[in-house]
């Protein structure tokens, strides 16, 4: 009997599905009409067997089928660069750029088909698509791209902008624009693509030239806007905001620009009354509408729109769970506080000094634009932190901390004693972050001097005290003891402590 069963076990952990075995079952579902199945089973065998072009080519057929156009040229593309004498994958790629109105491509590969298998089972249907796109041109008597060939590179574009692959976005948005010197929308993705490349003078240009050529193009003013915005141009970021708040367009595309880019800049409250409108008019958002609705209604006092909207951000993309504004906010928060002013976190987070960036860091968890800031390509750049810095920043990332060193314990207590100032003074306003200038400088140099940090509250009451006896004759050092429940003696102690840690400046 144990025979019987370790023959049975030993067969059960050999048997490991792999993409031929999901290929086969697809084959069999789609023999029965049962196509919903067979998707199922291609796209899992497409996950195990990605180099597989057999499967590769099937997926793409199946997806060209139920109008998934893009995605099906995708599949295909790579099922012929990995077997590029197979005239069937030939065949299809020239019928999914015919979908695609991509005409000069689908006559290529047509041509090819025919080259290749002049009598394969598919010759008429090349055939046809070949005489198809001869009499197309001769009707329009062009070379220039079709509107097919045009809207394709430019969603196509635009994904590889969303990977991050900025350098292939430049180089299709460039081929667009010199076949189509008037299609403004590829000079407004191409001025992002490349100030996102760090060419920000080129961008700007572009921008310049659409305004000059189609005065008043709502993209190109709110792109220009966003780019007075991350160079810190103040001055013409204003006067162009000015602008903006004059404009009232009617279509729904200039109502959802001019949002997000209030949304961006930080004005909240402009964003959300855009934003909301298009929800009351039955605009149906995308991922991005929802994202900046989410933001700027929580960010202007409307919590409860704030959380249906990124609800439905995250039914369209279930990887944004967990990144809510209002996470790692305390419920009271002042929409208004500077924890929920970007351009003060920013500004500490780039400071000239580590102390003022520490602070930054630290101040970074307590804000609902946390996951908007780490995930910006230049706003922080970690390789560069010093290790208190990095400290800081794992913390309001949430790291779990497990101390180990000496110096852990330390930061641990000194992140303590933090805490305890911020509960005390939160939400900051600016006379409470003279306070935390003077606390992470005086923790810099504690830490960096391997002070032990052994007593957070009294250490909490001690910097209280140096901050408020330096700017009012009327606080005491019964009163400070008080208020934190320690002794007199004891706040003498650790003052004195903490003196040591001040800046002294040369005379």
């Amino acid at each position: 009997m144990d025979k019987k069963h370790k023959l049975r076990d030993r067969k059960i952990i050999s048997f490991i599905p792999d993409g031929e075995f999901y290929y086969d079952k697809a084959m069999q579902a789609m023999q029965r009409d049962r196509f919903e199945d067979a998707d199922k089973y291609l796209k899992r065998a497409a996950e195990l067997s990605p180099e597989n072009p057999k499967i590769l080519m099937q997926y793409g057929v199946l997806l060209m089928e139920e109008g998934e156009f893009d995605e099906a040229l995708e599949l295909l593309s790579k099922s012929r660069a990995l077997d590029p004498s197979e005239a069937d994958t030939i065949y299809y790629l020239a019928e999914v750029h015919a979908h695609l109105s991509m005409l000069h491509e689908a006559k290529k590969y047509a041509e090819q088909y025919i080259h290749l298998d002049p009598h394969g089972s598919l010759a008429d249907e090349a055939m046809e698509i070949i005489d198809f796109v001869e009499q197309e041109e001769l009707a329009n008597d062009s070379d220039e791209m079709s509107e097919g060939e045009v809207f394709y590179l430019q969603e196509k574009a635009r994904r590889l902008m969303e990977s991050g692959d900025f350098d292939s976005a430049v180089e299709i948005f460039e081929s667009i624009i010199a076949e189509q010197p008037d299609l403004w929308a590829a000079y407004n993705n191409l001025a992002l693509a490349y100030f996102y490349i760090g060419k920000t003078e080129r961008a700007s240009e572009l921008l310049y030239e659409v305004l000059e050529r189609d005065k008043g193009n709502i993209h190109a003013l709110c792109n220009l806007a966003v780019f007075y915005y991350y160079e810190k141009r103040e001055e013409e970021l204003v006067d162009l905001l000015d602008l903006l708040l004059k404009i009232k367009p009617y279509q729904f595309e200039h109502r959802f620009k001019l949002g997000a880019t209030f949304a961006l800049v930080g004005k909240h409250k402009e964003a959300y009354n855009w934003l909301r409108s298009l929800q009351k008019r039955g605009f149906n958002g995308d991922i991005g509408y929802y994202f900046w609705l989410s933001h700027s209604a929580y960010f202007s006092g409307h919590e409860e729109v704030a959380r249906e909207a990124y609800a439905h951000l995250v039914a369209l993309d279930p990887t944004k769970a967990g990144y809510e504004p209002w996470l790692g906010v305390q419920n009271d928060i002042d929409a208004d506080s500077l924890e929920q002013n970007r351009e003060f976190i920013l500004e500490k987070i780039r400071n000239a000094y580590r102390s003022e960036r520490m602070f930054g860091f630290y101040l970074l968890g307590k804000s609902g634009h946390k996951q908007e800031i780490i995930s910006h390509p230049s706003y922080i750049e970690v390789e560069k932190l010093s290790p208190l810095e990095q400290l800081f920043l794992a913390n309001s990332l949430d790291y779990d901390f497990m101390p180990q060193t000496t110096f852990d314990q330390s930061f641990m207590r000194a992140l303590e004693t933090t805490e305890l100032l911020y509960a005390k003074h939160s939400p900051l306003d600016k006379q409470a972050t003279h306070l935390f200038q003077m606390w992470f400088t005086l923790c810099e140099n504690a830490l960096s001097r391997s002070y032990p940090f052994r007593n957070p509250v009294a250490i909490a009451a001690a910097a209280v005290y140096m901050f408020q006896s330096s700017r009012y004759s009327n606080v005491t050092k019964t009163g400070i003891a008080q208020e934190f429940g320690i002794s007199v003696p004891t706040l003498t102690k650790y003052v004195g402590e903490l003196f040591e840690f001040l800046p002294h400046f040369e005379k």
